[in-house]
């Protein structure tokens, strides 16, 4: 005799309500980031050189580039890790960055990318999407519209979440290109941070722990989204709608 299982109910509202709270809770890291350091975010871009902030959106541009194919390919070698560990070696990172001031902090800005997106790219898996797709890949580059957790946000990047089918190398390259701007200013303010005298490495592991933290929730927001559309059939749009009015009620909570 054949069992037959039951479809379990999806509580839609319930589910929106940890996403809301893990969107809100995101930033929170990167306000102990700055008061560690001593500096506000507004701050943070003036401590770099003019031809460094003329030059970084350019740079972010070929960062991203690069690091989308360096962490899809690492999959192949290396799998995905505890979050703990992300953000352990991550910081670690930020810290070997951060001790030569500039010159190693702009080497590293690149790994540190590919570190993030490999991240984000290990949220999607965990939320059963394939890697493989253009889509997916798509999704992972457009986590970072997001901004950072030194950027101020109202709750405006809910938009991220579309209805998107067949995309190809050219789509994940216009997202890059749409996106580079915002994250360049991110980026920046990440560097800055990493060049504050005497507490260049420890502004450093600070800043990249925040970070690391700070895309792993957003990327489980986007695809927790992604995938509650799907199982809950409910059109993208109408929970990017029902998501924001979420996000009023835990603000004032």
């Amino acid at each position: 005799m054949t069992e037959y299982t039951v479809p379990v109910a999806i509580d839609v509202e319930a589910e929106l309500e940890q996403i809301a709270r893990r969107y809100k809770n995101a930033g929170g890291v990167g306000i102990n980031v700055l008061n560690l350091i001593g500096g506000q975010a507004e701050s943070l871009l003036d401590r770099l050189p003019k031809s460094v902030r003329d030059q970084l959106e350019a740079a972010t541009v070929r960062a991203l580039d690069h690091a989308m194919e360096a962490a899809h390919k690492s999959r192949a070698r290396v799998p995905d890790q505890a979050s703990w560990l992300n953000s352990a070696v991550s910081a670690a990172m930020g810290a070997a960055g951060g001790a030569g001031g500039l010159p190693t902090a702009l080497a590293e800005l690149p790994v540190t990318t590919t570190l993030l997106l490999r991240v984000i790219e290990g949220v999607a898996v965990e939320h059963g999407f394939d890697p493989e797709l253009d889509s997916v890949r798509f999704d992972c580059v457009q986590v970072f519209s997001a901004a950072g957790p030194l950027a101020e946000d109202d709750g405006s990047d809910l938009a991220f979440l579309t209805a998107r089918l067949a995309l190809s190398g050219k789509a994940v390259q216009a997202v890059i290109h749409k996106i580079a701007p915002r994250l360049a200013v991110v980026m920046g303010q990440k560097l800055a941070a990493q060049t504050v005298p005497v507490l260049g490495a420890v502004a450093g592991a600070a800043t990249n722990y925040a970070y690391t933290s700070y895309y792993q929730d957003m990327a489980h927001v986007h695809f927790g989204l992604r995938k509650l559309a799907i199982e809950a059939d409910v059109p993208p749009e109408e929970l990017n709608k029902r998501l924001a009015e979420k996000m009023r009620s835990v603000v004032k909570a």
